[in-house]
């Protein structure tokens, strides 16, 4: 696809990032076109990576999916999907080796697997390699008709502009680091795992010591992998907590992530909101999957029959003074109940420390000042995940994550991507004037100011 200054059509949804996110909606729109169940949409997406990847760092053999595979990009939106996981593994020749498999959560390296071959089904409606830049609103007649998007060719090293009549925003999540700290050569975040393993690999000198910071999924697989990994290597794992908390996945409480879920959160004042969060915080924050507890256990208690103990656990405990040299990085641990420390140099400290939805206004550009905000300076977002408008506007700003304050603890899971993409396509279809009409095409329209 060529990119134009000038004359770049006017598309009706332009996704911003190709996760699985914007990906569920890349389907939902390819359903609704083959349907031919009304005029068809055009849509296009920018990627800033080079090609589809999905928490590439993070695909640990053995590591498990926290969702059924019933909760894929399309199963919950339309059943007889093409896109669903059943049809994947139909596709790959898996389908009767995973029902023999008897497994509801399918491990994460078959899931990007799943995921890729959606992607590469689609690849014809993203261009990787293009990061957003900025966005301006046009407007004629005082009302807003279309954004055009700035975005950055990495491959040509230029800037672009596309035009859409709606933005669907998925950035996705930033990783979070603990105060004071920065990624470094010895210092990382567990996103990147396995690359960094590999470069270590790569070098001479066999790693000693881990210390991996954390007490959720992530920082125990990471502790997990790390033990089974470096055979002669010590792991040492810190936090807070007395021990790795379990994450409750009950049926009763799984069902804080049911479509449903999302209208009784969307629509309970701010105090039940904040209730919700904390009565059901133990389904996806700071918690282990309890099989990976216990499977660490086991390990410990090997370790300790073996005389080696080379998994070890500080627990109550909180890292600091954290130094930087050539070789290794050392810190000291401090137990906070007896106040002891322990000092450490260690070859790589991760730090799973988790993530932040990224800041859709870091993004928008002149089209954030087009959007409204609550009382707290977070986006109004309605329950169609269309951010609330400041002006009249025929064009507008979809949200794909940064909304747990107004649609709750699935803003930025996979449990609910399927329909959620179905329900921005179908704010799409109902908006008055959705389509590239003429007027939205008119290129006279507020002319591109220079970039």
């Amino acid at each position: 696809m060529d990119s134009s200054r000038t004359d770049s059509p006017v598309v009706d949804v332009l996704g911003v990032g190709f996760g699985p996110a914007n990906l569920a909606l890349a389907i939902a729109v390819t359903e609704h076109n083959e349907t031919g169940g009304g005029a068809p949409l055009t849509a296009e997406f920018i990627e800033r990576k080079p090609a589809f990847d999905w928490h590439g760092g993070m695909l640990i053999e053995g590591a498990t999916m926290q969702v059924a595979f019933l909760k894929d990009l399309a199963t919950l939106r339309n059943p007889v999907s093409r896109f669903g996981f059943v049809p994947y593994l139909h596709a790959r020749d898996r389908l009767v080796d995973f029902i023999n498999h008897k497994v509801l959560y399918p491990s994460r390296v078959e899931f990007h697997d799943y995921l890729s071959w959606c992607a590469g089904q689609l690849g014809h409606l993203v261009r990787y390699g293009h990061e957003m830049v900025s966005a301006r609103p046009v407007a004629e007649d005082g009302v807003v008709t279309h954004f055009e998007v700035i975005a950055r060719d990495e491959d040509k090293g230029e800037l672009v502009v596309r035009k859409a009549r709606n933005l669907v925003l998925a950035p996705g999540l930033v990783p979070r680091m603990p105060s004071g700290l920065e990624v470094s050569a010895h210092v990382r975040h567990s996103s990147t795992t396995l690359h960094d393993l590999a470069g270590l690999d790569a070098s001479a000198r066999m790693p000693r010591r881990f210390v991996v910071l954390g007490a959720g999924q992530s920082a125990a697989e990471v502790a997990d992998h790390l033990h089974r990994a470096y055979p002669a290597a010590e792991v040492h794992a810190v936090f807070s907590r007395f021990g790795y908390s379990q994450a409750d996945d009950s049926p009763l409480a799984n069902r804080i992530f049911d479509p449903s879920a999302v209208d009784d959160f969307h629509s309970a004042p701010p105090q039940v909101k904040s209730s919700l969060f904390g009565y059901h915080a133990n389904t996806n924050y700071s918690v282990v999957d309890v099989d990976l507890i216990e499977e660490m256990y086991r390990r410990i208690y090997q370790d300790k029959i073996a005389g080696v103990e080379r998994l070890r656990l500080h627990n109550v405990s909180e890292m600091r003074d954290v130094q930087e040299s050539d070789d290794s990085v050392k810190l000291t641990i401090h137990h906070l109940p007896s106040g002891r420390t322990t000092d450490l140099e260690a070859d790589l400290l991760v730090c799973a420390t988790g993530y932040r939805a990224a800041d859709p206004l870091d993004l928008l550009g002149p089209a954030g000042d087009l959007l409204r905000r609550d009382a707290e300076g977070r986006l109004l977002v309605e329950r169609d995940y269309r951010v609330a408008t400041a002006t009249e506007a025929d064009a507008g700003v979809y949200l794909c994550g940064a909304t747990e304050h107004s649609h709750g603890i699935t803003s930025s899971l996979l449990s609910n991507a399927a329909v959620r993409a179905g329900e921005i396509l179908d704010s799409v279809l109902e908006r008055p004037g959705r389509a590239a009409n003429p007027a939205v095409a008119r290129q006279d329209a507020a002319p591109v100011k220079a970039y």
